[in-house]
């Protein structure tokens, strides 16, 4: 397919899927996975962002996440701590906007103080907006937008007007990949993918680089779009 018929989707989200598989592979620790897998995700959201995607969601941390042993979890949000302080330069040179989607509760004052640096600092940013969900899970979403909406007292409320209790009122998303080959949407994002186009490549995150995106975009470019009505004869 002619690289100028490609199709670039307004909202791409991605489920960082493979890490630990990945290192498992190649004998090491499942937190290298997870620190190569940072990497891929830096590479990654400039490429795809820079392609003309406005929107770009990625699923890190989920609620679930934190049953991982201790090891790794600690790990892990050291990694956030660190990258989301140190890497605030290069998401400015890339004028790429970071914001967050999820539950403040259980993450650290560390880890909070990092995430409000990095949103600060590239809040004028205009390149695309990166949607880092951390500490994150679909049906807790939807729950925490109700309470809001019962705290406002409002008595009835349109699907427009619900996406701005959401996290973060964003488009619904037109793309959705999961990495590794696991066939599951995982708590992820359940009101914005109603009526999303899945892809579910077989390799690791880590992996996941310019090349395999592209094959993503091709077959999204295929795909027919319907929303719920009959195809046009």
């Amino acid at each position: 397919m002619n690289s100028t018929n490609i199709l670039i989707p307004n909202h791409v989200a991605i489920i960082l899927d493979g890490n630990g598989r990945w290192a498992k592979e190649r004998g090491l620790k499942r937190t290298e996975g997870h620190r190569e897998g940072y990497k891929t995700l830096k590479k990654i959201s400039k490429y795809i962002l820079h392609k003309g995607t406005k929107y770009l969601s990625v699923f890190a941390f989920s609620t679930e996440n934190f049953n991982r042993p201790k090891e790794e979890v600690d790990y892990l949000m050291n990694l956030f701590i660190k990258g989301f302080k140190n890497d605030t330069w290069y998401f400015n040179k890339e004028n790429i906007r970071v914001v967050f989607s999820g539950r403040k509760e259980k993450l650290s004052k560390e880890v909070l103080e990092a995430m409000d640096i990095m949103e600060k600092d590239t809040l004028n940013n205009t390149g695309g907006i990166l949607n880092i969900c951390l500490n994150y899970g679909g049906r807790a979403e939807i729950v925490d937008a109700v309470n809001k909406i019962i705290k406002d007292k409002k008595e009835s409320i349109t699907e427009e007007e619900f996406k701005k209790y959401l996290y973060q009122d964003l488009p619904d998303i037109d793309l959705m990949i999961r990495t590794s080959g696991e066939i599951r949407i995982s708590n992820f994002m359940l009101w914005q993918l109603s009526y999303t186009e899945l892809y579910f490549p077989n390799c690791y995150f880590p992996d996941f680089l310019e090349e395999e995106y592209d094959k993503a975009l091709t077959e999204y470019t295929k795909r027919e779009r319907r929303f719920g009505g009959l195809k046009n004869e």
